[in-house]
């Protein structure tokens, strides 16, 4: 059994086994598995097993409890799954017979979504997840960033809404394939996040776990999305989901532009000139009223510089959230070089300075330019 730990004051059940329990009301849980187990029920409580579980949260590390009973000595096992900073994001449960060996859990990690950064944050042991080799591997990715790993999912607006508006009591577990950069699907994730708005996190808080098992049935994406999606390529067309608020690049609606460098950034909003960014923002209210808009910015490319590059923004329709917009990204010139504008030197990064992740991202580009059409 996986017990979620996301925020203080509630804990639920994740998973038992390989099945989802959408935050199911522990004790309950607990009492069905003791059930199972008459001779422990009438000598171990769920009040033991709660005590156990905080405690082993509180600090931080792993727990083996002997349980006697008339059939014979049982163990509690409980282990728990660290997020980036160090904190519990769950507790892994094991009860059975002390004569029984302990069957191999797949991976779990927790991570955190921060809001005023836009990054998913990832402890190092997420390697060890389907998905995520050792060379890709970053300490913090945009939430597009994860979306491409994701072809065949169809719940962005769901999820986006509770990322960029976190509110008390918000909380989504779902199931999805991932793939690696060959575009094959490794394995399958099950995503559980509650939102958070307190002194430790403004965003949300989640816990990953590897799925995977040989009874998956494997993912594709429809007919209809690799239809559109290579009707787009063919056209030479580039739609994004855009926070206007934040002014970052969320969701690559076809395939990404190019000419754009939006992934491997150490703060996703650096794909467009700072500059221009409050153009951006100010465009928020006219789309609210139904109106489509236009603008030229200058866009981040793999080289350093900045491409002028020109988006026409829509509505994004039937979204909670008022900031997301849909925009069709047109480069306006090849090989067009664009100066920063004179800031003073606190303001500026020093020339030559890396935004992001480079060395992952010459590792993926070299993956992705074998593997995709685009390129």
């Amino acid at each position: 059994m996986t017990i979620e730990t996301l925020t203080p004051e509630m804990i639920s059940v994740a998973s038992v086994g390989e099945a989802p329990r959408g935050f199911a009301g522990w004790q309950r849980v607990v009492q069905r598995l003791l059930s199972k187990t008459p001779a422990v029920y009438d000598t171990f409580t769920t009040s033991a097993i709660a005590e156990a579980v905080q405690t082993a949260r509180e600090r931080a590390e792993e727990l083996d409890l002997e349980i006697p009973s008339r059939s014979g000595p049982h163990l509690l096992k409980l282990r728990p799954v660290f997020g980036p900073a160090g904190d519990v994001h769950a507790m892994r449960m094991w009860l059975g017979p002390a004569s029984e060996s302990v069957p191999q859990s797949n991976a779990a990690v927790g991570a955190i979504w921060d809001l005023e950064t836009q990054t998913l944050q990832l402890p190092s042991g997420s390697t060890r997840l389907p998905g995520i080799s050792a060379e890709r591997y970053v300490p913090r990715m945009s939430i597009a960033e994860l979306f491409r790993q994701m072809p065949t999912f169809d719940g962005h607006a769901e999820v986006l809404d509770l990322l960029y508006g976190p509110r008390a009591g918000a909380k989504l577990q779902f199931d999805v394939a991932v793939t690696d950069w060959s575009g094959r699907p490794p394995g399958q994730w099950r995503i559980t996040i509650r939102a958070r708005d307190d002194e430790r996190t403004r965003g949300a808080w989640w816990l990953i776990e590897d799925v995977t098992s040989a009874d998956t049935p494997a993912e594709w994406p429809t007919l209809e999305r690799v239809g559109l999606r290579e009707a787009h390529r063919r056209a030479g067309t580039h739609l994004a989901v855009v926070q206007l608020e934040h002014t970052s690049i969320s969701h690559w609606l076809t395939d990404p532009a190019p000419w754009v460098r939006w992934d491997y950034l150490f703060r996703p909003v650096d794909v467009f000139h700072q500059d221009d960014r409050p153009r951006l923002v100010e465009l928020g209210a006219r789309l609210r009223s139904g109106d489509t808009a236009g603008v030229t910015i200058r866009a981040l490319d793999y080289g350093g510089g900045y491409t002028p590059t020109s988006l026409l923004l829509y509505p994004y329709p039937g979204y909670a959230n008022s900031q997301l917009a849909i925009a069709q990204l047109v480069r306006i010139a090849d090989n067009f070089p664009v100066l920063d504008q004179v800031r003073p030197a606190s303001e500026s990064r020093q020339r030559g300075a890396p935004v992001g992740y480079d060395e992952q991202l010459r590792h993926w580009l070299a993956g992705r330019r074998k593997h995709s059409p685009a390129y």
